[in-house]
């Protein structure tokens, strides 16, 4: 029985942990996601590129799926990022988590070859055609240097199970600028960190983050202050986990944010190659700005 996505609140891209022997540390994927109900997040995205998409294998995802699945146990919608290079391919993934019990999907623009508009249309369309599960654009043209924009999503609005975007545009603009077009019909998610409380007070409904993955709790209380109207608290805590954020925003993310994470003791730095662990002054650097965070690290009122 699947969970219902509502498409708002905060919805982690999850990190996948490894042993220093390279495979899945479940143990410790179980630990944060732990962490991250008891702070009361709304979501779970498996398999983002912060997640290291690109290196796992189709069985270490449904790995990471079905336990997502069992620790959660119908509180939160657990969805499955597909990021593919062949339409086949794409098609295929959606069918497989579908059928391992996925609430719904993440779905990424052709990999490696930049699609224009009409091929990237008919691209999300195939996919979603083939699947029930409801499914998430992720619109982040700074990345992946497709944009989908507003004529796009026209077309796609053909689509019922297509309800909600991951708007990483890195263009603020682009939040009214789908409201004006689109009302409610889609779901809106902020997808860059350092935009995040900017991205709600516009109107975006949701928060997809990276940082949640190791400040749970102060992702939490930024977006429950910022529905409720208290912009002023919300923005307090947003200044002081600006530095934090930053680090979402650069090609070691992942390694950036496995090392926050393991400051707070829900993580480990180990990375798949070609990634390596840092070292020298880069990890210092990173290393200073986690540790100056923790020694001011707000006192929050959680419930």
């Amino acid at each position: 029985m699947n969970v219902s996505v509502l498409w708002e609140g905060v919805y982690p891209a999850l990190l996948t942990p490894f042993t220093a022997d390279d495979e899945l540390d479940i143990p410790l994927f179980e630990k944060n996601l732990h962490a991250q109900l008891d702070a009361g997040v709304h979501g779970f995205i498996i398999g983002g590129s912060l997640g290291e998409a690109s290196t796992l294998l189709n069985e270490e995802k449904i790995t990471l799926l079905k336990s997502a699945l069992a620790v959660c146990a119908g509180k939160v919608p657990v969805l499955i990022n597909i990021a593919e290079q062949s339409t086949k391919q794409a098609i295929a993934c959606a069918r497989e988590a579908e059928a391992n019990g996925a609430d719904g999907l993440m779905l990424l623009p052709p990999m490696r070859y930049p699609a224009d508009a009409r091929e990237t249309v008919t691209f999300f369309k195939a996919v979603a055609q083939e699947t029930s599960l409801p499914i998430m654009i992720y619109n982040n043209p700074y990345d992946y240097k497709i944009m989908t924009s507003v004529a796009m999503f026209q077309e796609l609005a053909e689509l019922p199970n297509i309800q909600a975007v991951k708007e990483s545009t890195r263009d603020l603009t682009n939040i009214t600028r789908m409201r004006n077009a689109f009302g409610d019909r889609f779901k809106l998610m902020g997808g860059v960190d350092t935009l995040a409380l900017e991205a709600l007070l516009l109107g975006c409904d949701g928060w997809v983050g990276g940082l949640v993955d190791a400040f749970p709790q102060e992702t939490m209380a930024i977006y429950d202050l910022a529905k409720a109207g208290q912009v002023a608290e919300a923005l307090d805590i947003y200044r002081w986990f600006m530095p934090l954020l930053e680090l979402d925003i650069h090609p070691k993310l992942v390694q950036y944010i496995k090392l926050a994470a393991q400051a707070t003791g829900i993580g480990s730095e180990y990375v798949r190659a070609p990634r390596l662990p840092l070292i020298g002054a880069e990890r210092a650097q990173v290393e200073q700005v986690i540790q100056s965070a923790l020694a001011k690290r707000p006192v929050l009122n959680v419930a």
